[in-house]
C-alpha cells in the first residue's frame, strides 16, 4: 500500500463535505461569538469580540466534531482499536485551559491576557482537528483564529463604543472626599463611574478610591492626557493613575 493510499481516505469527497459542514457551523459560531462580544466590548468590560469570538468558534469545533466520529482518521475507524479519542480530548482541553490560565494577569481593574489564553485554547482545538482528520476545518479554524487576532482589533476601534478607564486617586491626609462630587465631575468630562466599581480603602489617614470611568462617547470625552492635567492640579489630590482597562 502506498503513501497515498494512506491520505486519499483523508480528502474523499465525503470527508471534504463533512469539512465544508463544519466550516459552516464554525462561521456561524463565530459570528454570533463576535456579536455578543460586542455587547461586552461597547460597555468597557475585560473580554471582548475577540476572546468571546475564539471561544464560541472553538467550542463549536470540539462539539461537531464528535457528531461525525465515523468520519474520524479518514473514515478508518477501525485503526482507533479499543482507544476512545473523545477522553483524550478532554484532558487536552483540560490541560490547555490550566495553561491558558496562567497567562491572564489583573492589576486592579485592568485584566490582560484574556485574548492570549483564548489563542491558546482554539489552537489546541486545531490541533485536535488535525489530529482527528479534519484537515479542511483545521485550517478554517486557524484562519479565522488569525483574521480574529490580526484584524478585528481594528474594526473594534471604528465600532460605536463605550472606551473604559481604570482610576486611582490618592488624596491628602484627612482630606475626605464627597462620591457626589466625584461622579458630577466625572459627567463634565465625558465619563460615567460604572456601577458597583467603586472601592475605598484608607492607610495613614490618606483615603485611596479606585473605580472605573465609562465614557459617554467615543468623541465628546477627555482624553487621559487632558485627566491628568487636570488631576494633578485638583486640590486634596496626592496622587493618581489612570489607565485603560484592557484584556
Amino acid at each position: 500500500m502506498t503513501s497515498n493510499d494512506f491520505l486519499l481516505p483523508y480528502w474523499s469527497p465525503t470527508e471534504i463535505a463533512t469539512n465544508a459542514v463544519i466550516l459552516l457551523h464554525l462561521a456561524g459560531a463565530l459570528f454570533l461569538g463576535l456579536l455578543v462580544g460586542y455587547e461586552r466590548s461597547y460597555h468597557g468590560r475585560a473580554a471582548g469580540m475577540r476572546t468571546y469570538g475564539l471561544v464560541c468558534m472553538a467550542s463549536c469545533a470540539l462539539t461537531i466534531i464528535s457528531g461525525y466520529p465515523e468520519m474520524w482518521f479518514g473514515g478508518q475507524t477501525a485503526a482507533i482499536g479499543t482507544v476512545d479519542p473523545t477522553r483524550v480530548m478532554q484532558g487536552v482541553v483540560t490541560g490547555i485551559g490550566f495553561l491558558g490560565a496562567g497567562v491572564i494577569m489583573r492589576d486592579g481593574f485592568n485584566i490582560s491576557g484574556l485574548t492570549t489564553a483564548a489563542s491558546i485554547w482554539s489552537s489546541s482545538v486545531i490541533g485536535i482537528l488535525v489530529g482527528v482528520g479534519f484537515y479542511l476545518a483545521a485550517m478554517g479554524l486557524a484562519f479565522f483564529s488569525a483574521m480574529i487576532m490580526i484584524y478585528l482589533n481594528r474594526v473594534e476601534a471604528v465600532l460605536p463604543s463605550r472606551r473604559a478607564v481604570a482610576v486611582m486617586l490618592r488624596f491628602h491626609e484627612d482630606y475626605l472626599p464627597r462620591e457626589e462630587a466625584l461622579r458630577a465631575a466625572a459627567l463634565e468630562r465625558g465619563y460615567q463611574i460604572a456601577g458597583s466599581s467603586l472601592t475605598i480603602s484608607s492607610s495613614d489617614r490618606r483615603q485611596e478610591w479606585r473605580f472605573v470611568a465609562i465614557a459617554l462617547s467615543r468623541h465628546n470625552r477627555a482624553t487621559l492626557t487632558e485627566l491628568a492635567a487636570e488631576l494633578a492640579a485638583t486640590e486634596g489630590v496626592e496622587g493618581f493613575q489612570l489607565s485603560h482597562a484592557r484584556n
